[in-house]
């Protein structure tokens, strides 16, 4: 076989080479995200920081996230994947030391800021690294796989910070993130591949295989006013609202409002996360295993999302209504947490069935863009519930939650009026010119 035709076709072995770097890539990406939000108590301490303060802080992370990811996103249909995910490790790992030794809130808010610019594009580009590795009907799971990078990334966060914290106080954190940073960097630069499965070839004619007709490219005012592709991007933002909240809230919501030490915080907090791990992988994996048996994408993918995000918005519910123990309500909050994310996890996939291949890095940043939004709305909204209610009082913490469970309501059912892969894929084709 001539290397052409090898690059041409699916390599199980370099693929999953490469899923493993992009799981990696993830695990540093959300080791990022969530240092914040893990020292949060001891900064606002040293800082003389108000909890309204710090939301705004923590939320600045997201400012320009959504902005960076969907600019990226269209420019990686014409940049090799490979050389955006080195400069984005390079800048991940220069931008924690400033942390590091900040002196006051502006140097923090800066360089969150700009750290929002440099890991705003890391889900899409990495999916979209990985679409060129796995043809569509093998996606699910190794899409899901690069997820748990970052439920490893929250776990060791969980179980590391506040030991380092404890030991060499919360600025060792970010030299630690900045050297993690650089190593992942250092080994992508030695085995980072691009890949080469032909999908446009492959994604044209599944689309298209009564007609005989292949699409190249579909206005996007048409592909952003599909009920099915609205109906994905109420259902991303309503988990990255509840993904936002975890990450910056969750560690001082279960020290001040639910009353554990910082220790068992950090073990709670690693149970959260540890939850969705396998929840995640396996019905990312059932779904796969539902479209080999020949189940609809709209069954196998859609209602599946749909019924995760309902459910866990029952137990969040559940949770805020009723007087449990704090143990308990832990629990609660880790079972919630392991089934909303998969809207995440499957949306990307859906959206890569619905539109042509050379889009879909660009409908999956906006679809992360979107989702991220929540990301920037979320902490301060929170801080704003937990400073009128009192930073040791349950209660502001918990009506942060509550808005997490209506809006995952309001996506879940959404979803289960207009979210149709299957028919979408068939729609947006019609009325489109053919490619030369």
């Amino acid at each position: 076989m001539t290397n052409s035709a090898q690059a041409g076709r699916y390599q199980p072995r370099a693929a999953w080479a490469m899923t493993a770097m992009m799981l990696l890539f993830m695990l540093v990406n959300f080791l990022d995200k969530v240092a914040l939000g893990m020292v949060a108590v001891p900064l606002m301490a040293e800082l003389h920081m108000s909890p309204a303060q710090f939301g705004l802080i923590a939320g600045s992370f997201y400012w320009v996230f959504s902005i960076s990811a969907i600019i990226v996103g269209f420019l990686s249909a014409r940049i090799a994947t490979r050389w955006m995910l080195l400069v984005m490790g390079v800048a991940w790992a220069v931008l924690q030391l400033p942390i590091a030794f900040a002196g006051g809130a502006v140097t923090i808010l800066l360089c969150r800021v700009l750290l929002g610019v440099a890991e705003g594009p890391a889900f899409p580009v990495s999916v979209h690294a990985l679409y060129k590795w796995f043809p569509d009907e093998k996606r699910s799971l190794p899409v899901a796989v690069i997820s748990q990078g970052a439920c490893l990334g929250l776990l060791l966060a969980g179980l590391l910070i506040p030991l380092v914290t404890h030991r060499w106080g919360w600025r060792m954190n970010f030299v630690v993130l900045g050297a993690a940073g650089g190593l992942w960097s250092v080994m992508w630069a030695c085995v980072g591949r691009e890949g080469q499965l032909d999908e446009r070839r492959w994604h044209a004619s599944t689309l298209n295989a009564d007609s005989g007709v292949t699409v190249a490219r579909l206005p996007y005012r048409k592909i952003l006013r599909d009920p099915s592709v609205l109906a994905l991007l109420l259902l991303g933002f309503a988990a990255y609202w509840m993904l936002g909240l975890t990450l910056t809230w969750l560690p001082a919501y279960l020290q001040k409002g639910l009353g554990f030490d910082s220790v068992s915080a950090g073990r709670w907090f690693a149970l959260v996360v540890i939850a969705a791990m396998p929840v995640t992988v396996g019905l990312s994996w059932l779904s796969q295993r539902m479209l080999k048996r020949g189940a609809t994408t709209r069954a196998a993918r859609a209602r599946l999302v749909c019924l995760c995000a309902l459910t866990s918005a029952v137990i969040l519910i559940v949770l805020v209504a009723t007087g449990l123990p704090a143990g308990q309500k832990a629990v609660l909050f880790a079972l919630a947490g392991a089934l909303s994310p998969l809207a995440i996890t499957l949306g990307p996939v859906m959206l890569g069935e619905m539109v042509p291949a050379s889009q879909c890095a660009a409908l999956v940043a906006i679809f992360t863009a979107v989702g991220n939004v929540a990301g920037a709305i979320a902490p301060a909204v929170m801080g704003r519930l937990v400073q009128t209610h009192g930073a040791a009082d349950a209660h502001g913490y918990e009506a942060g939650i509550l808005c997490g469970a209506v809006l995952l309501v309001v996506a879940a059912f959404a979803g289960l009026r207009w979210l149709y892969p299957g028919r979408s894929r068939q729609t947006l084709m019609l009325g489109s010119a053919p490619a030369s």
